[in-house]
């Protein structure tokens, strides 16, 4: 799952940009970061500070980036692209002595003001870094109640240049769709598990956030105008998993996870005035052992309970060339294609698990999605 992390880490390539002079691009996993020519070797330790990282002013006047980051404080790490290069993060050095220890300046970077750090070590509380959380709109909000962790999904998907080596070549994956929307988990519990202060007690509904805690949605009026129950009603689910609530028998909890997009949700609206929920993946267990159900047994899932599923764009042999041919162009969610595509999804058909990552499925997301401009949102 994903996390945010300012890893020190080596730069594993410097590439030349093509008619530029006193700029050049270091390779940190399969990112591209734009450095001053000459400023770092190939396997030089250095610091990564990944996209969405908000750097205190101190660290920015270090670096020399005074006026020249994203958001309104000018403190925020986004992709840009220099040369006709596309820059996503930062590298920030690290001194290595000749006795191979690794030193770090920090704040408040005076001459003394050094730390040593090792490789793979995070050094974001270090330099002061945090991630950037927009503010929360309030029709994603609402009254909710503490299920536990136990109940609900902590989820996020790694992006596939921090881990390149991980999808193998030739094997059989399937590229899904990443809509800009917001994420929904609905859940069923097992019986034994049932909460009594809440109506539809076993029926759990949370977004990314509140599901990473362990609180979910009440099921009161209050919620009914919010963004995920009309997403879900509209669907159909809701009510068919209600139904399910009176015949299931399960032992461990079951979680359908999905997007919710469309008008009003996110910049990219879709082409549609209403809102909708489409099923990305299903999860069952407790937290610390659940398990994804393989995309097939999902699909036929879904299927008989006549929800949509994400977009199916490619299933067939894994190379890097056709994951980036489908990475970026048009959506076709609307059948219009009004929307540039976030994005795809990348899994196994075959479910597996790799020990640096956990369970293998990746994201890779379009440069132009990210180069995007006007009024942005980048909800969870």
């Amino acid at each position: 799952m994903s996390t945010f992390a300012c890893n020190v880490t080596r730069i594993k390539v410097i590439e030349p940009i093509e008619g530029a002079d006193a700029i050049e691009l270091a390779v940190v996993g399969d990112y591209r970061s734009v450095i001053r020519k000459g400023t770092f070797e190939v396997g030089d330790l250095a610091v990564y500070i990944p996209e969405a990282a908000v750097l205190p002013i101190s660290l920015i006047e270090r670096m020399g980036l005074t006026g020249r980051l994203a958001g309104k404080d000018r403190n925020r790490v986004k992709a840009i692209r220099l040369r006709g290069c596309l820059s996503q993060g930062l590298v920030y050095s690290v001194v290595t002595d000749s006795a191979g220890v690794s030193q770090m300046s920090t704040p408040p970077y005076e001459p003394m003001c050094f730390v040593t750090i090792v490789e793979g070590e995070d050094v974001a509380s270090i330099l002061g870094i945090v991630k950037y959380e927009p503010i929360i709109p309030a029709y994603m909000s609402g009254e909710v109640y503490n299920a536990g962790q136990l109940l609900t999904v902590a989820y996020d998907i790694e992006n596939v240049k921090k881990y390149p080596d991980v999808l193998i070549e030739g094997e059989e994956v399937v590229f899904t769709e990443k809509l800009h929307g917001t994420f929904c988990g609905v859940g069923i519990l097992p019986e034994k598990d049932r909460n009594d202060k809440h109506i539809y007690n076993r029926l759990v509904v949370f977004s990314k956030g509140l599901g990473t805690q362990g609180l979910c949605f009440t099921h009161s009026e209050r919620n009914q105008g919010n963004v995920y129950f009309r997403a879900l009603e509209k669907s159909g689910l809701l009510e068919k998993l209600r139904l399910v609530l009176q015949f299931s028998v399960e032992e461990v909890p079951f979680f359908v996870l999905g997007e919710v997009y469309g008008r009003g949700v996110q910049d990219l609206g879709y082409g549609s005035n209403e809102i909708a929920f489409r099923v990305f993946d299903i999860i069952s267990g407790y937290r610390g052992d659940q398990r994804a159900i393989p995309y097939d047994i999902a699909k036929i899932w879904c299927e008989e309970m006549g929800v949509e599923m994400v977009p199916l764009l490619y299933r067939g042999p894994y190379t890097k060339e056709i994951m980036l041919q489908h990475t970026s162009g048009m959506e076709t969610v609307s059948g219009n294609s009004v929307n540039i595509r976030e994005g795809i999804v990348v899994k196994p058909t075959t479910e597996r698990r790799v020990e640096e990552l956990g369970r293998v499925i990746l994201k890779s997301i379009s440069a132009e999605y990210l180069l995007r401009n006007g009024d942005i949102t980048e909800y969870q």
